[in-house]
């Protein structure tokens, strides 16, 4: 409180010093100054009443920077904290790709381009895709040819006879190549009973199933033996429909008698449908004369059974040796 002077209490006399202060009573009040610049921090050190100041205890914390020899003597500079905003440089989304943080990484919910290990992952399907697209086709071609070089004759319960073009009750020619190999193996014991299969066009008299089975009785095959299924317009179709016949006979197995590039795909179909099958494919007829028709029905059945086991159908491709 300034007295009625006007001078405060604590000032001198003119003339006069003031008395040292007890350091036993009195408050100690120390502040260090520092040598950085405007935005350095000062500290401030308080010691209670009858404490001698130490030196640790005086020395002001400081963050050192990153010269060896700190800040001068006496000096300090206080640990600064770094804004949290979203626009602030050393806590934005760039700060990994600059280079804070010292690991090279991203901050959580930044996006990087492509890496180099996603690209080679990419080359890697592209090419399992393009390698499966040109081993397939070979693979499936390379099982139709082998299963056309094969003549499987195990005793079974029938020997299936897939049906070709007829002109009028007539079997052409490579129906009949067909209905002459059945009758041999017929013959030979392969199956006690023999089934003929296929339908009608538009305008025909009789079906391939119904040409067929006179066909085979004329020959001198006994009636009660033959069974004609005048249904089916495909092998899908054709193989489907003579399935209650084998039901109705307790029938489980069969010898497939087709054209040899014909054999894969007829065998695939009726194991799906559940008749153990085996193939005996006819060798004569127009359908093996030459290589370029063979080389032609071995591609076209390769890309019918492709699309059976991908589509579960038939392929709307219609020939003679089919």
């Amino acid at each position: 409180m300034p007295s009625a002077g006007g001078r405060s209490e604590r000032e001198p006399l003119d003339g006069q010093r003031p008395a040292a202060p007890d350091a036993a009573v009195t408050r100690q009040f120390v502040r260090t100054e520092t040598d950085e610049p405007a935005d350095a921090m000062a500290t401030q050190v308080f010691a209670r009443p009858g404490d001698e100041p130490s030196p640790q205890a005086s020395a002001p914390r400081a963050e050192t920077g990153d010269s060896p020899t700190g800040s001068r003597a006496g000096a300090t500079q206080p640990m600064r904290r770094e804004p949290s905003g979203p626009s602030s440089p050393a806590t934005g989304p760039d700060r990994g790709a600059r280079g804070g943080g010292g690991n090279g990484r991203t901050s959580r919910g930044a996006r990087r381009p492509g890496t180099p290990r996603r690209r080679i992952r990419l080359r890697w399907l592209l090419a399992l895709i393009v390698l499966l697209a040109i081993l397939i086709p070979a693979v499936t071609w390379t099982r139709v040819w082998y299963t056309a070089r094969m003549d499987e004759r195990p005793a079974s319960d029938a020997i299936l006879v897939l049906g070709a073009s007829q002109y009028n009750g007539q079997p052409s020619p490579i129906f009949e190549a067909r209905l002459q190999h059945a009758a041999e193996l017929y013959q030979q014991g392969v199956a006690p009973a023999i089934v003929t299969v296929g339908g009608s066009q538009p305008g025909d008299n009789f079906t391939e199933g119904e040409s067929g089975h006179n066909w085979l009785v004329d020959i001198g095959i006994p009636p009660d033996q033959v069974v004609g299924v005048g249904e089916g317009s495909d092998t899908l179709e054709s193989i489907e429909a003579v399935a209650p016949v084998f039901e109705e006979n307790d029938w489980t197995s069969a010898v497939i008698v087709t054209d040899p590039w014909h054999a894969l795909r007829s065998l695939s179909i009726a194991n799906d449908i559940g008749i153990e099958a085996a193939s005996s494919p006819a060798r004569s007829g127009p359908a093996v004369q030459s290589r370029e028709l063979q080389l032609w029905y071995i591609t076209r059945e390769s890309a019918s059974l492709m699309y059976y086991r991908t589509f579960g159908e038939s392929a709307d491709v219609t020939v003679d040796a089919a």
